[in-house]
């Protein structure tokens, strides 16, 4: 998924960072985008990239059995406090390699964490195997087209400078802020690539949605493994 040095040591800081009202507005809108378009279990649900766990809470009130996976021990520990015994399990795990068999969940999901991957291509294709099949990948994270390292939001609206192609991981960007991306690190996955990385592990899109403010500042979807 991403490198373990690259958000372990950075937990505490996040979630006292991601607590801010801006941040956790876009978290909130995401998550309820996820349940919206997921619906209610009941159901083992696996999410991906869970960082601190907030998701796998809002899963659990859902009526679904949660589990989480994410490459960094220290995320996890926080997932831990805080979804308790609502997780059926929290895993270590890099989302290119899931340690699950094939089928083994009713739904995946993930928040924000196309940016973090290093083979966006490679953890979808392993999202789509340990999803049954007719099971639901739901997916919501920052919009390829409005948000990233070569776009940055000003008082006039979203500028836009030549850089959209540019995959390569980031630390330093316009479009960083003083928020996580610039101790994480980020990746730009155009919008194109990501519909085709969907496509190409066996899920078929059947609805997207563009989320908060004008242009949108997330894209959400839902697919089914056929």
């Amino acid at each position: 998924m991403v490198s373990p040095a690259r958000y372990d040591g950075l937990a505490d800081w996040y979630e006292t960072w991601s607590e801010r009202p801006a941040v956790a507005g876009v978290s909130g809108e995401a998550a309820a985008a996820v349940i919206r378009l997921l619906g209610p279990g009941p159901g083992r649900c696996l999410d991906v990239g869970c960082g601190g766990g907030r998701l796998l809470v809002a899963l659990h009130e859902a009526g679904w059995a949660p589990s989480g996976v994410d490459l960094s021990e220290d995320q996890l520990r926080v997932a831990a406090a805080r979804a308790g015994d609502r997780a059926e399990a929290l895993v270590a795990a890099d989302a290119t390699a899931l340690p699950f068999a094939g089928g083994s969940f009713d739904a995946v999901v993930s928040t924000f964490t196309h940016t973090d991957l290093d083979d966006p291509g490679r953890a979808l294709r392993e999202c789509a195997r340990v999803l049954r099949d007719g099971g639901a990948f739901v997916y919501a994270g920052a919009h390829p087209c409005f948000v990233g390292p070569y776009a940055h939001r000003t008082d006039e609206g979203v500028v836009v400078p030549p850089g959209y192609w540019d995959e390569r991981l980031r630390f330093d960007a316009p479009g960083f802020g003083d928020g996580v991306r610039r101790l994480a690190g980020a990746r730009h996955v155009p919008l194109a690539a990501l519909l085709n990385h969907v496509a190409a592990a066996g899920l078929f899109l059947e609805r997207a949605e563009e989320l908060r403010d004008d242009p949108p500042g997330i894209l959400a979807l839902r697919a089914a493994r056929r």
